[in-house]
């Protein structure tokens, strides 16, 4: 049995639904299909697909084994690529995620420059609000916010970043200023989440955690874009990173609060697979990134509390 081609056949099947449409996708024999996934479960000696009169099903050993076969076929393909292609010039495409406002104004700026000097690259720039499983989204790089759990990730730190509360001066000159983080209960908070509800933000009390504090307020967005908005409108205090809302705390339009409360900065990383890492368009992306973030001037030296 060639594995290589029973998994592409494995792969092809699940991601179009049938083995019909993995023959046609192939192209091979629907005969050809079966038999190379009949002896995929022959070989590990379990059952991969429940096959039913409409669609295909993977089983819990099946959802394994195609998570590392699509990982696998990939990094196959990479090679085919990097021992063809000229050794000086990375090519090929690489799937990017990021949290969508760093994704919005931070990476996407940078990936202009990165093409043009890089003319055989391609980006896929995924703007994903969650944790992503990178095996089975075939994701080969994904920029994380906070502690990192997955050990089996290369790590590189990226920068910290600080979450502050502010409001514009026409604000506060209407409702005060708060002094602690429980004054925020009789002000108008400007709530950032996925779904409407109460909302809690997180202050430093000497402690690693820190404390959480419940706010309220009349506004709810998904956006944080829309939220620092509505803040320099005078709608209410808001929560947000430094690097977002540093140009209007230079020029007024905010001020920064509570600034004895803030909590400890966040760690901000580029993660991907231990068997990236030898892939030249993949060190290209890496190098690349960090040599242009040093430049960017809301992410050059922490700002000043006052």
């Amino acid at each position: 049995m060639d594995q290589l081609a029973a998994m592409a056949a494995f792969v092809r099947a699940v991601e179009s639904g049938s083995l019909s449409a993995a023959a046609r996708a192939l192209p091979s024999s629907l005969t050809s299909v079966s038999r190379q996934i009949s002896a995929l479960e022959q070989h590990f000696g379990t059952r991969l697909l429940l096959r039913t009169t409409r669609r295909l099903a993977l089983t819990d050993d099946g959802r394994i084994l195609y998570e590392r076969a699509k990982s696998i076929l990939g990094e196959v393909k990479e090679i085919e690529a990097a021992l063809s292609r000229d050794p000086h010039q990375p090519s090929g495409r690489i799937r990017v995620s990021s949290p969508s406002l760093i994704g919005r104004l931070v990476i996407s700026p940078l990936l202009v420059g990165f093409l043009r000097r890089y003319p055989a690259l391609a980006v896929d720039l995924l703007l994903i609000d969650r944790a992503v499983d990178m095996v089975e989204e075939d994701i080969h790089l994904a920029i994380r916010i906070g502690r990192l759990r997955d050990s089996q990730l290369v790590v590189r730190r990226l920068t910290d970043l600080q979450m502050i509360v502010c409001a514009s001066p026409d604000y506060l000159a209407r409702h005060g200023e708060p002094q602690t983080p429980d004054d925020l209960a009789t002000h108008d908070c400007l709530a950032f989440s996925d779904s409407p509800g109460r909302a809690a933000w997180r202050f430093g009390d000497g402690t690693k955690a820190g404390r959480k504090v419940r706010i309220s307020g009349r506004l709810w967005m998904n956006s944080l874009d829309a939220l620092v908005s509505a803040a320099r409108d005078g709608a209410g205090i808001v929560r947000a990173p430094s690097w977002q809302v540093q140009p209007d705390l230079a020029n007024g339009r905010l001020k920064r609060l509570l600034t004895d409360h803030e909590p400890a900065p966040t760690p901000l990383h580029l993660t991907f697979q231990p068997s990236r890492l030898a892939s030249p368009k993949i060190r290209a992306f890496v190098d690349y990134l960090v040599e242009q973030w040093g430049r960017i001037d809301a992410f050059r030296a922490p700002m000043a509390r006052s």
